[in-house]
């Protein structure tokens, strides 16, 4: 096992009007919960911006593991449906980016966590589709709910967690159709999927609807980390 930190590379925003000091200008931005998870599981911490598609799978080559953020609705148009009035204005970027990042790190069998639009895109990915819209699983506007989420015996998270949890959650999408391969491993009480695995991968590949970078519970991104680094 390697004792040097494994590499994690996580996905971020790009905001148009982003402020710090004397400045507003455009910036790759993300919550810091979540580089101040990876460092606290062990990892170190690499932003990925929106780039070229093309060159997804050389950045993937350079990570011992990945993390596909949160962040806006993926567009419909992904999954053959036309936008409902209450889905997000689309991020085709982020859209185009995240999605070869996904491919590459499946072929390349570098370990993979999705958080929260993580997942949906995971899902579409292989091929799925979302629920355009749903109640119940956020606070107010800008502030995380909370609900139990119960994994799944004898999956993957159900190792990881193997008890019911209270999660930090912030969405009004879901899966609706599953995408090829992957297996639900935790569920809310109103039956919304709130994790995907894809057992078939020969590698960690896991992804949650919830927010895990919200939260104390850090037992998500210590699973990620450990396959990562081997361990």
């Amino acid at each position: 096992m390697s004792t040097t930190p494994p590499l994690i590379g996580v996905t971020t925003y790009v905001a148009d009007d982003a402020r710090w000091g004397v400045w507003a200008l455009t910036a790759a931005v993300l919550p810091a919960g979540y580089h101040r998870l990876v460092q606290r599981c062990g990892g170190l911490a690499a932003l990925l911006p929106p780039g070229d598609p093309g060159t997804a799978a050389a950045a993937v080559a350079r990570l011992d593991g990945l993390v596909i953020a949160g962040g806006p609705d993926v567009e419909p148009v992904r999954y053959g449906a036309d936008a409902d009035p209450r889905t997000g204005p689309p991020a085709r970027d982020r859209d185009a980016w995240e999605l070869a990042l996904i491919g590459a790190a499946l072929e390349a069998r570098v370990p993979l966590l999705g958080i929260c639009r993580g997942l949906q895109l995971l899902n579409v990915a292989l091929g799925g589709t979302l629920v355009q819209h749903l109640d119940g699983h956020a606070g107010p506007v800008g502030v995380f709910g909370r609900h139990e989420v119960k994994p799944e015996p004898g999956t993957l998270l159900g190792g990881i967690l193997p008890e019911a949890v209270s999660v930090p959650t912030y969405h009004h999408q879901a899966v609706d159709r599953l995408g090829s391969g992957l297996l639900p491993s935790a569920h809310a009480a109103d039956g919304t999927v709130e994790a995907l695995e894809l057992p078939g991968a020969g590698h960690f590949v896991l992804s949650v609807q919830w927010h895990p970078e919200a939260g104390d519970d850090t037992r998500v991104m210590d699973a990620l980390v450990g396959a990562a680094s081997g361990s």
